[in-house]
């Protein structure tokens, strides 16, 4: 069998960033905790609106959050998530292509984004279907 501790490193690795990413949006909603740079990039006109939004912004942040703790327990069991792992990688790039129905894709603050998701998640794919 082969090593498979520096996926397993990956896996956790990834994992944790993903979490981190889904904590600053669940708990902060649209305006973020701040964890990626400046919080005061939006101003309210409709606070329905904004209220209305920024929980589901919240909610999808919640799902981002189990994405990366899904991750990150691959990093310790493998064996049994593997195929969901797999699918989730599929998921993470199937949704990055949606960006760009967006404006500015490529931009220097999106393309790293774009790049990890489109190329990295199904990459990190490929690796997974190849481990036995």
């Amino acid at each position: 069998m082969k090593n498979m501790l520096p996926l397993k490193m990956v896996l956790t690795v990834v994992g944790f960033a993903i979490a981190l990413l889904g904590m600053n949006i669940g708990l902060g909603g649209i305006r973020t905790l701040g964890w990626q740079g400046a919080r005061d990039f939006i101003a309210v006109t409709d606070d329905l609106a904004f209220v209305t939004r920024d929980s589901h912004i919240r909610f999808v942040g919640g799902i981002w959050f189990g994405v990366g703790a899904l991750f990150l327990l691959g990093g310790f069991r493998l064996d049994r998530l593997r195929p969901t792992l797999i699918l989730m990688c599929g998921i993470i790039a199937l949704a990055g292509l949606f960006r760009l129905s967006g404006p500015d894709v490529l931009s220097a603050a999106i393309a790293p984004s774009l790049a990890l998701e489109v190329l990295g998640a199904p990459a990190l794919a490929l690796w997974l279907a190849r481990t036995v």
